[in-house]
């Protein structure tokens, strides 16, 4: 993600004693400076793709030698990065030391609710995962105040776990599906919670480790694993729509590696567009919103299966020519087609990743969701849009509420050292 940086200059020449003391304006640039130059060496080292020296930080960052030498040194010490094995050198000089992603040392923990499971992720800043906990269960219009105390106990099991407890823990991060504004939920539909404030039923695993409790949506805490695989790591899908599927719809946007999350932190809410005026009542209080046919269990249904069927039973039944699954596909594309289009035409991003059940979906939901996308999206012949799938992961709410913590770390790094 881009940030603008400093970047240092020549070493000044060494001034007589009597002079070399620095009035406290010049000390402050300079402690801005290296505040700056370690979040760009940082970001660097983290955004490249493959393991990368000292000199190529410096040649990419503008810094000299010297400083990006001693800055990383500042960075593995303190264990935000770690240097590898040397490389051979193809040339006259020392083998080059690649710097990486520390393991280990510092860590985050993601939570996530949502209607059919709850879950607890502790991941690090290689984007390694130490320690996760979920508990299956049907959590639609449930009690937050049975819910949550559950979840502290998942959380309070993890963080007793050796390889957690011997990190330095940046935090906790809650996903949820629905509007998060702060510290508040204000509304998460279909597990009918309202104006709730999660700490305080959380707050027999925080108080421990005074940890700091941070909520978000779960779309927009998803999106964050969409194309990438660490923290603070390359994007694949610079920009994107994504899409999160359980018994709702959320979305995220992110444009140029960043996430844009609108006024209030509210935008996403891509289910709650309406694609049928006549169409059925929601949870929200509307009629035909995008949700109500796509959601898993209304898609599971519509071809005739249990609504707890995996989505492989749909795309099995759906290759054998069954007519209610193909059906039900083609009801849930057209659907799709018809609140992605308006998305698109509004947004001008062309690529849209399926996450949560709508990923396994995503082979036999392309040919009509691309053909209503050309239809409906009025630049699509010169950028049509793409449908990609998500990353396998059966929680990135969670995952991605981690990573969203640990890219404090990196974005100011001078802060944890």
């Amino acid at each position: 993600m881009s940030r603008t940086q400093k970047t240092a200059g020549p070493t000044p020449p060494t001034r007589p004693a009597a002079a070399a003391s620095a009035s406290p304006a010049a000390s402050a640039r300079q402690s801005s400076l290296r505040t700056s130059n370690l979040a760009l060496l940082a970001n660097q080292v983290f955004a490249s793709g493959d393991p990368i020296s000292r000199a190529d930080v410096a040649a990419a960052t503008g810094m000299t030698r010297s400083t990006a030498s001693r800055l990383a040194d500042e960075l593995v010490a303190a264990g935000i990065l770690t240097e590898l094995e040397p490389t051979h050198p193809t040339g006259p000089g020392r083998p080059a030391v690649p710097l990486a992603p520390a393991s280990g040392t510092f860590v985050a923990v993601g939570q996530e609710v949502n209607v059919s499971r709850m879950a607890v992720r502790v991941i690090d800043l290689s984007g390694e995962v130490l320690a996760e906990r979920v508990v299956v269960d049907d959590f639609e219009s449930s009690d937050p105040a049975e819910v949550l105390p559950r979840l502290a106990a998942l959380t309070t099991d993890v963080l007793a776990l050796d390889a957690v407890r011997r990190a330095r823990k940046v935090g906790v991060a809650l996903a949820l599906p629905g509007l998060v504004y702060h510290d508040r939920l204000l509304r998460a539909p279909n597990l009918a919670w309202r104006d709730l404030a999660p700490a305080p039923l959380l707050a027999d695993a925080l108080a421990p480790d005074s940890l700091d409790l941070h909520l978000g949506n779960e779309a927009s805490f998803g999106a964050l694993t969409a194309g990438r695989t660490r923290p603070a790591g390359p994007y694949s899908t610079p920009s994107c729509i994504y899409l999160s599927g359980e018994i709702g719809i959320g979305a995220a946007l992110v444009r140029e590696g960043r996430l844009v999350e609108g006024d209030h932190g509210f935008a996403g809410e891509i289910g709650h567009i309406q694609v049928d005026p006549d169409g059925p009542e929601c949870t929200c209080g509307n009629r035909g919103c995008l949700e109500r046919y796509a959601g898993r269990r209304l898609i599971l249904a519509a071809a005739g299966l249990p609504t707890t069927a995996r989505p492989d039973e749909l795309v099995a039944a759906w290759r054998t020519g069954a007519p209610a699954a193909r059906k039900a596909v083609s009801r849930t594309a057209r659907a799709l087609g018809v609140g992605l289009g308006a998305a698109i035409n509004l947004l001008d991003v062309s690529t849209v990743v399926l996450g949560g059940h709508l990923a396994p979906l995503t082979d036999i939901l392309r040919p009509e969701l691309e053909a209503e996308l050309e239809h409906r999206v009025l630049a699509s012949p010169w950028a049509r849009p793409t449908i990609v799938t998500a990353p396998d992961d059966h929680m990135p709410g969670a995952t991605g509420a981690a990573w969203s913590l640990l890219e404090t770390v990196v974005a100011d790094p001078a802060a944890w050292i």
